[in-house]
C-alpha cells in the first residue's frame, strides 16, 4: 500500500471513529495515516497516547473537530503496568533508568493502602518529558537538552485506582481520571509511597468518556477497508465512522421547527423548552439534523455556541411553524 506520504485527493468528512492506536507510533503518526486512509481534508485526534501506549484514540472529521474540547476534556480509564525498582528519565520503558532501588517485595496488602492514598483529587508534578510549555518551550525539548526546570504542581482527580493483577515487581492497575492525569507520574508517586521508584512499561487506554466499552477499530481494519477497491474503499470507510453528536451523549437534545432552526443557523437565540436548566443542549433541526450546541441562559433562551457548517443550510419555514 502506499505510503501517506504518497499525493492523494482530499474530500470534506465529517464524524468520529474511535481508533485503537497501535504502539511503537505517535498519536500525530496514527491520525496522518487515517487521514491519508480516508482522504480527508480536515482531521484531529483527542488526547495524545505516547509511543508506548496502545488504545482508544478518538478521530475528529470535519465538522467533528468543533467539538474535540469534550472529548479532551473527558475522563479516560487506563491499564498500566509497572516495574518497581527502576526509574527512568521519560518515566516509561523507553527511557533510559537513572535510578536503581533493591528493597524486599512489596506485598499485597502494603500495595493497596499505597494505591488508596492516590485515590481522589492529588496534586501531581508534570513530567519533564512532556508538551507542555514553559517560556515558550516544549517541557520534553529542554529535558533532551539535559535541562531540568521547576515546574508547578497541578490538581487532577483518579476517580479510581485499582490492583487489577498482582506481583511483587510488576503489578498491573486499572485507572479512571481526569484530564490532564500523567498515568507515568501517578506510577513514580506510588512507587515512592511504598519506599522505591517506579515506571511505566505497558500502558493501554481503555477509554475515554463517554465512550466507555465501545468498540475500538485497530488500523488494520481501516487498512483493509481501504483495501477493497477504487469503487468500494471510502464507501466501506465511511460506514466504519459515528455521528459527531456522539461526543456529546450527556447533553439534552432540543428539536427545533423549521424557523427556529434558521434563526439558530443566523447566530439568533430561540425559547428554551420548559423544563430545561441552564446548560449546553444539542440542537437538531427537522428531521433531527444535528445542527451543534447551544447554552440554555437563566433568562430561558438558548444561544447557539458551536454550529456544523453541513447541517445549517438556509431552513425554509412552513406557514404553521412559527416563532
Amino acid at each position: 500500500m502506499s505510503e501517506p506520504s504518497a499525493r492523494r485527493p482530499r474530500r470534506a468528512l465529517d464524524g468520529l471513529l474511535l481508533l485503537d492506536k497501535p504502539t511503537g507510533i505517535t498519536s500525530n503518526g496514527a491520525l496522518q495515516r487515517v487521514k491519508w486512509l480516508f482522504q480527508a481534508r480536515k482531521a484531529g485526534h483527542t488526547g495524545s497516547l505516547d509511543p508506548l501506549a496502545s488504545g482508544m484514540l478518538p478521530i475528529c472529521f470535519g465538522e467533528a473537530t468543533k467539538f474535540s474540547s469534550f472529548l479532551l476534556d473527558a475522563d479516560k480509564v487506563y491499564r498500566v503496568q509497572a516495574l518497581f525498582g527502576v526509574r527512568t528519565d521519560t518515566g516509561d520503558a523507553e527511557g533510559s533508568p537513572v535510578e536503581t532501588h533493591s528493597r524486599r517485595p512489596v506485598l499485597p496488602a502494603e500495595l493497596e493502602q499505597a494505591v488508596a492514598l492516590l485515590r481522589g483529587p492529588i496534586q501531581q508534578i508534570p513530567p519533564m518529558y512532556s508538551a507542555l510549555k514553559q517560556q515558550g518551550q516544549r517541557l520534553y525539548a529542554l529535558a533532551r537538552a539535559g535541562l531540568e526546570v521547576h515546574r508547578e504542581p497541578r490538581p487532577v482527580h483518579i476517580h479510581a485506582f485499582t490492583v487489577e493483577s498482582y506481583d511483587p515487581l510488576t503489578p498491573v492497575f486499572q485507572v479512571r481520571c481526569s484530564k490532564g492525569t500523567y498515568v507515568r507520574t501517578l506510577i513514580e508517586d506510588l512507587a515512592a509511597h511504598l519506599g522505591t521508584v517506579g515506571h511505566v512499561i505497558a500502558l493501554r487506554r481503555l477509554a475515554v468518556e463517554p465512550f466507555s466499552g465501545q468498540p475500538m477499530l485497530p488500523m488494520e481494519a481501516l487498512e483493509a477497508a481501504a483495501g477493497q477497491g477504487p469503487s468500494q474503499s471510502l464507501e466501506a470507510l465511511d460506514a466504519l465512522l459515528r455521528p459527531l453528536e456522539e461526543a456529546l451523549p450527556d447533553c439534552p437534545s432540543v428539536e427545533l421547527d423549521a424557523a427556529m432552526a434558521l434563526l439558530v443557523s443566523r447566530g439568533g437565540r430561540v425559547l428554551a423548552p420548559l423544563g430545561l436548566i441552564a446548560g449546553l443542549v444539542r440542537l437538531h433541526a427537522p428531521g433531527h439534523r444535528f445542527l451543534g450546541v447551544g447554552e440554555v441562559q437563566p433568562d430561558g433562551l438558548i444561544a447557539p455556541r458551536r454550529l456544523v457548517a453541513q447541517v445549517s443550510p438556509p431552513f425554509r419555514a412552513d406557514a404553521q411553524d412559527g416563532l
